[in-house]
């Protein structure tokens, strides 16, 4: 058992669904080419002066709204200072003593074990440019077409413990973002990045580590492979009598380790101060309330409707709300069904359907089996129509565009057999051919049972009810 303890913030970008940019009027879209969409106010020409986005603010206070953080009426806008060679002005407008939101919570679930991340706080910024490195030939280019993008800087307490919490986490932030409307979430396109700050320290210590910042880890599995690699690599350090230096790294994935980028800066080598070309963020009450009237129903009132509606269970409630696209198919998929399917429909829709969608790399508002044949299928298992393996062979035909389900099941002559009068003279047939068999369990020998459901089984081509057999099985070997 070890004797560390991992400790892990995430402070993450989430680029703001926005037509401009944070304080110019220029295209904040994805993928145009290069240096294209870089304003003068980009490009920090002299004499340009930037003006807030106030679409980007409203995104802001709806995530505010959304992790019921608190939401400052009055916050500054300050420059970052530090030189690199894609931030043209030489400082990044960023916040810093007074954010637009502090503190506010997300919550999360590992398995059906809730958890709950505290925020420090979310602050407006910029984003910087790109530097390119390929086909360049050892030179690099600089790309300011992301110079100035809105972004929502979020930084969560430094109280994960572990990968998969911190993944955990990073997901319902994912989900969260993407379900409130301000960010489109495409991790590809760096629209969300997470930064993870790791450390260790012995178990029962209250005094943090020393901490390393991983950066600009764009994808969740790539984070809870970096976490692990860097966790271990402190330990060892620490083990070996050594000292973890604090510092940037970056993750690399194809030697599946961790490398150093640069030493980590502390706030004081940024030199924040207020920007003087910026008028503070002035937040009325007003626009908090019509904000506060356009919000959806939050991920966690919708898994607690699902919990207390559809008798779920934590787990399955949660991979319900993972989206709001996945919410909204799983509502329509449940209503109207038996009770007795409620249980069945959750599990295909986290199941098979969450496999194929993924093998398929599509969306759920892109399925190919619509709510209304998934309910209709879990509804004829309930009926006995359909064993589990008919019923996937089922899924997969009507995934395929063969046809809708009970026209399926006629056409493949899939109908599961029930009639418990047939049954029993099949299996008493089975016990007749197979006396060797039925000596072996009698002698206590519980693999013959499976052979014996197999013989049935065989016998009626599969189409006879498991549960029937195994049943008439039991009751006439006694």
């Amino acid at each position: 058992m070890s004797t560390w303890e991992i400790v892990i913030g995430i402070e993450t970008h989430a680029q703001l669904l926005t037509r401009s940019k944070m304080f110019s009027g220029a295209s904040a879209a994805f993928g145009a080419a290069p240096n294209t969409q870089a304003s003068p106010v980009d490009i920090a020409l002299p004499g340009t002066l930037p003006v807030a986005n106030r679409a980007a603010v409203e995104h802001a206070i709806r995530f505010g709204l959304a992790v019921h953080g608190t939401i400052n009426r009055r916050s500054i806008l300050a420059r970052k200072n530090y030189f690199y060679p894609d931030l043209p002005k030489g400082y990044q407008i960023s916040q810093y003593e007074t954010p637009i939101v502090q503190g506010g919570e997300v919550r999360f679930f590992i398995g059906d074990q809730e958890k709950i991340a505290r925020l420090t706080r979310a602050h407006l910024e910029e984003g910087a440019g790109k530097s390119l490195h390929e086909e360049l030939h050892g030179m690099t280019g600089i790309d300011l077409n992301r110079a100035g993008t809105p972004l929502l800087e979020i930084v969560s307490e430094p109280e994960l413990r572990g990968a998969k919490e911190a993944v955990a986490y990073a997901r319902a932030l994912h989900a969260l973002v993407m379900w409130i409307g301000i960010c489109d979430g495409n991790m590809q396109e760096g629209s969300f990045r997470c930064d993870a700050n790791v450390s260790v320290r012995p178990i029962g210590e209250n005094k943090l580590g020393t901490r390393c910042e991983i950066k600009n880890l764009n994808s969740f599995r790539f984070m809870e492979r970096a976490i692990e690699f860097e966790a271990r690599r402190q330990i060892e350090l620490l083990e070996e009598g050594k000292r973890v230096v604090q510092e940037t790294r970056l993750y690399d994935p194809e030697r599946d380790e961790t490398r150093s980028m640069r030493t980590k800066e502390d706030a004081q080598d940024y030199r924040y101060f207020p920007d003087p070309d910026l008028l503070p963020l002035v937040v009325t009450e007003d626009m908090i309330e019509r904000i506060r009237g356009t919000m959806p129903k939050l991920p966690d009132a919708q898994r607690e409707e699902l919990i207390a509606s559809y008798s779920l269970t934590p787990a399955q409630a949660s991979q319900l709300t993972s989206s709001r696209a996945t919410s909204t198919f799983a509502l329509a998929t449940f209503a109207g069904a038996p009770k007795g399917a409620w249980p069945g429909l959750a599990n295909w829709i986290n199941g098979p359907l969450s496999a194929k969608l993924n093998e398929e790399s599509i969306e759920i508002d892109k399925s190919r089996i619509s709510s209304e044949q998934l309910r209709t299928l879990v509804v004829r298992m309930e009926e006995g129509v359909l064993s589990g393996k008919m019923a996937k062979e089922v899924f997969d035909a009507v995934w395929n565009g063969v046809g809708d389900v009970d026209y399926v099941i006629e056409k493949r002559g899939l109908r599961q057999l029930s009639d418990s009068g047939e049954i029993e003279k099949l299996v008493d047939e089975v016990l007749a051919a197979n006396a060797k068999q039925v000596q072996d369990y009698r002698a206590g020998k519980e693999k013959a049972f499976n052979s014996l459901v197999g013989q049935v089984m065989k016998a009626t081509r599969g189409k006879a009810n498991p549960a029937q057999v195994n049943q008439l099985l039991k009751r006439k070997l006694g």
